[in-house]
């Protein structure tokens, strides 16, 4: 691992993609971010050197892709395979405080162990508690998707962000419905009431309008949830791909080519959490 202030974990199995743009992106912020295979932090098939510790970053990052060919279901493989290598590291390293976000298979994932939406009263890896179902449209679903942060409990954002903001951050998922249980009182109006829904989905105007603006048929339009501590965070579009300006579609094309688009202004607010936190 490198000697850099934020050390930043970005998570790779077979079939992880956006990877490399999510580590450039970090990078560029003033991050420290490392490519670490999930063999390295159970330290199979790797030198020493290679191995890896979790408790040695500030965060972990799940990207997107097809993790394991995405077989039985999206995110099923490398959830499982996250509970047997990292569930008790896991669960340490979020009662330190630290952050884990996954975007969309990594959201995905994060939902197969039950740590979105989470458990009331602490950080527990599980069971689900809900899904990330096949689109209403039964196919892939890739284009520009507009974003409304309406407040919440997600720290890098809870006091930088008005509440209403809208973001420009583009989709590509087949499996993005979520679909809540009534374990553990899940419900809708429960994360509202708690501040877990990060992102809604809504039309470039920012009001909700339903397809093709919110891609999959979520629930409440939902595009994103935190748990109730914030500090686990998950979400079907992908800011790593509208990180500069001149990767967006929409109006801020106005602004300088090479500032920061809306996918870099969200993960440049976890950035400057991070590093301000101690």
């Amino acid at each position: 691992m490198t000697d850099g202030k934020l050390p930043l974990a970005i998570l790779q199995i077979e079939g992880t993609n956006c990877d490399e743009e999510l580590f450039r992106a970090l990078a560029t912020l003033g991050a420290d971010p490392e490519m670490v295979h999930l063999k390295q932090f159970e330290g199979r098939d790797v030198s020493r050197d290679e191995r890896r510790r979790l408790g040695d970053y500030r965060a972990l990052f799940l990207p997107g892709g097809f993790s394991a060919g995405d077989y039985v279901r999206a995110g099923a493989v490398l959830g499982a395979r996250l509970r047997g290598v990292l569930g008790r590291d896991l669960e340490d390293f979020l009662r330190s405080g630290n952050l884990v976000g996954g975007i969309c298979n990594g959201f995905q994932a994060l939902v197969e162990i039950g740590l979105l939406p989470g458990r009331p009263g602490g950080f527990q890896v599980g069971s689900p508690q809900a899904a990330l179902n096949t689109n209403d449209s039964d196919r892939f679903e890739c284009r520009p998707t507009f974003c409304r942060w309406d407040g919440g409990t997600f720290p890098p954002l809870r006091n930088s962000l008005s509440p209403g903001t809208v973001w420009e951050i583009p989709s590509a998922h087949g499996e993005g419905k979520l679909i809540l249980s009534g374990e553990a009182n899940a419900t809708l109006p429960e994360l509202e009431e708690n501040g877990q829904v990060l992102f809604r989905w809504v039309g470039p105007d920012g009001q909700r309008a339903g397809y093709p603006w919110n891609p999959n048929g979520s629930v409440g339009d939902v595009a994103g949830i935190t748990n109730r501590e914030g500090n686990v965070f998950g979400l079907m579009p992908h800011p790593e791909r509208t990180f500069r300006t001149r990767q967006s579609f929409g109006g801020r094309r106005t602004e300088p080519r090479d500032g920061l688009g809306d996918g870099g202004r969200f993960l440049s607010a976890i950035v400057s959490y991070l590093q301000r936190r101690p």
